[in-house]
């Protein structure tokens, strides 16, 4: 009797709503050093505010995209690193708008947990924050939610919102041709996909990723490298030359299933694998899996994290532009009318 009598509240249930209003008012200077034209950053309203007439485009697109960092998150927790996964959260999204030709306006969040830890979820603020300083995009708002018994202890999942703008005319893809040339912009490393394989061969091969160096780097330093974010390149290509036709965003599927998502069927892409930068990571995931180059080039970026289709007639002319802005590229391969497969891949990696 004396049990089902004892008030039951939202704080017994383990939603502590004080200690959530805390957190807003801990990260409200953070939030607020992202701000930007257009974004009224303020916390706590029902909805936020962006005033398209603030930023000067003349015929405005929207380009919205959604995503989270997949099971990269599984390295955050058991190393207890925070504060460069949200860096991976703007990155997935942002780079998506970029892709299409656009320039990021705004991102929200959304910030899951079990029991809201302050001091861990505002490492996580940081690392979005500085994501969105990289991508030149307001921190508007998100939601961070308590949901007791849901997750494990110190667990927590994330998701990312951005919203963009393109001018009509620049919207991109653009038509692409035979014989226009691919150009890649290095990755920072696996960036946020194909993890859970990751995961998989440290498991099996009892791998100690804090003992073990691949080039005087840490295994897991390299396996927390957060993804690189392309505003700032992309944005200096376009303000020079006007070559790019189309952009690939090397995610999920690696360049084999994202490249052909810009160019027409009738069309395919001959790629040198031999051109690529060298990085360890996937020398060290190649050697340690047993993958093929194509089953690599299916799952990983493998050292290209944007692909970019430029017009044949402005290709030299981007190369000086590249040069120029100390922008680091490779020529990964050109555009075919062969049939028989979407992407041709010649010679082998050379790590």
């Amino acid at each position: 009797m004396e049990k089902q009598n004892k008030k039951i509240t939202y704080e017994s249930s383990g939603v502590d709503i004080d200690e959530g209003n805390k957190f807003v008012h801990e990260i409200s200077s953070l939030v607020k050093s992202t701000q930007r034209v257009g974004a009224d950053v303020k916390l706590g309203g029902f909805g936020s505010v962006f005033d398209l007439s603030k930023v000067n485009f003349k015929d405005p697109l929207i380009i919205s995209a959604t995503d989270g960092v997949g099971t990269k998150l599984k390295f955050a927790f058991e190393h207890n690193i925070h504060n460069t996964i949200g860096i991976d959260l703007v990155a997935m999204c942002a780079n998506d708008i970029i892709a299409q030709g656009g320039e990021p306006m705004f991102f929200l969040d959304y910030f899951a947990t079990s029991k809201l830890n302050t001091a861990q979820a505002k490492e996580v603020i940081i690392g979005i924050t500085k994501g969105c300083k990289l991508a030149g995009c307001a921190l508007v708002g998100g939601e961070t939610a308590e949901l007791p018994g849901f997750y494990k202890q110190g667990h927590y999942d994330l998701a990312g919102f951005c919203v963009g703008l393109v001018e009509r005319e620049n919207i991109l893809p653009k038509k692409v041709n035979r014989g226009d040339y691919i150009i890649g912009l290095p990755s920072h490393g696996i960036h946020s996909n194909g993890y859970s394989l990751v995961n998989k061969i440290i498991s099996d091969r009892n791998i100690n990723v804090n003992k073990e160096t691949l080039n005087g780097e840490s295994l897991l330093e390299l396996i927390m490298r957060p993804t690189k974010i392309y505003q700032n390149e992309i944005s200096m290509i376009t303000h020079s030359i006007d070559s790019i036709k189309a952009i690939a965003h090397i995610t999920g599927g690696g360049l084999t299933e994202n490249l052909p998502r810009v160019f027409d069927d009738n069309f395919s892409a001959s790629i040198d694998l031999n051109s690529y930068p060298k990085q360890p990571i996937f020398n060290w995931i190649k050697s340690n899996s047993g993958l093929t180059d194509y089953e690599m080039m299916k799952t990983f970026n493998c050292g290209i994290g944007m692909a970019l289709i430029i017009n044949e007639s402005q290709y030299e002319n981007t190369l000086i532009v590249l040069k120029n802005h100390d922008i680091d590229s490779c020529t990964i391969g050109r555009i075919t009318d062969q049939k028989d497969q979407k992407v041709h891949y010649n010679n082998q990696f050379n790590f």
